[in-house]
């Protein structure tokens, strides 16, 4: 039984699909080089109350004024190289008159970054860069891992099934994405407008909190890594028989109901606290993280247990001969 792991860059890989490949591990390695830099740049404000010194307080607001700038620069290659896919994939979709989850994911962006920029050049209220910065690196993580879990497919009859089981489920999966992604972005909006006529000074944070908690990253991941986890313990362990593959598809089923139902209601319960003003942008976006990094440790335990299951018969076998 050989190592196998979806980071492995399969042998029958097209030249279009490395350079893809290589692309998205480029931008999402400076999305978290710019991240760690805007991080630590935006520390400063996390510092600064009204309380302080009067001289404390303009020493480090005259920080904070060059801290943003700096998050500004490092902040635009992050949103115009790292996101290019986004603007890409939003663009196209708007232009075929359809919503997929690239629209959400651009208007929380844009409603994070430009009112960044304005206030960065005016010198005049709150910045999201680092909020910008996280959402990208953290949602380019999670299409790396569905892009990796998508390419590492192998051939043979028991390959082809899964294959097929994949098409059936995925479209059902992204049906229920869509809808949601409707539902959340008419929220976000309503949600905005009302805190804009109760407390303007919150309604830019609410309104990014809900864009981010709409992009359906984990939703999008739930079929893909359970089937690449089926495709992983067909690749590491021994030949499968009939009644094998029937379990193992079964298997996948309802890992991949639990990925998707489990994304679904977590993004149930924050959307309410995110409406109410407890979740800041930067914590919904690593609630985006989280949540797709609890589908692939999901998906990854039925291909630990299958290879449990396959290790058991190798032994049984032993023993009889």
């Amino acid at each position: 039984m050989r190592a196998f792991s979806i980071f492995s860059t399969p042998q029958g890989l097209s030249g279009s699909d490395r350079q893809k490949r290589r692309h998205m591990l480029a931008r999402m390695g400076l999305a978290w080089l710019g991240m760690m830099q805007v991080m630590m740049f935006a520390f400063p404000g996390y510092l600064r109350s009204e309380s302080m010194a009067p001289d404390n307080l303009a020493l480090l607001d005259q920080a904070i004024f060059i801290m943003n700038w700096i998050s500004l620069v490092l902040t635009v290659p992050v949103v115009l190289y790292c996101a290019w896919p986004v603007w890409g994939g939003a663009f196209s979709r708007l232009m075929q008159g359809r919503v997929s989850m690239d629209v959400p994911v651009a208007l929380g962006i844009i409603a994070a970054f430009i009112p960044s920029a304005y206030a960065t050049w005016f010198d005049n209220g709150e910045v999201y860069f680092d909020s910008v910065t996280m959402f990208v690196a953290f949602l380019l993580t999670a299409r790396y891992l569905e892009l990796c879990a998508r390419q590492a497919v192998g051939v043979g009859k028991a390959h082809r099934v899964i294959e097929e089981f994949r098409l059936a489920v995925t479209q059902r999966a992204n049906q229920l994405a869509f809808w949601f992604v409707v539902i959340q972005l008419a929220l976000a909006f309503m949600v905005g407008a009302v805190w804009y006529v109760y407390a303007p000074e919150h309604a830019l944070a609410v309104m990014v909190s809900l864009l981010v908690m709409s992009c359906p990253c984990a939703m999008a991941m739930a079929v893909p890594t359970a089937v690449a986890a089926a495709h992983a313990s067909l690749s590491a362990g021994a030949p499968a028989q009939d009644i094998d593959i029937v379990r193992l598809v079964q298997a996948t089923g309802r890992i991949s109901r639990q990925n998707l139902y489990a994304s679904v209601a977590w993004h149930l319960l924050m959307t309410p606290l995110a409406a109410l003003g407890f979740v800041a942008p930067w914590l919904a976006a690593i609630s985006m993280l989280l949540s797709s990094l609890a589908v692939a440790a999901n998906s990854w335990r039925l291909y630990r247990s299958q290879i449990r299951v396959s290790c058991g018969d190798w032994q049984s076998a032993v023993a009889r001969s």
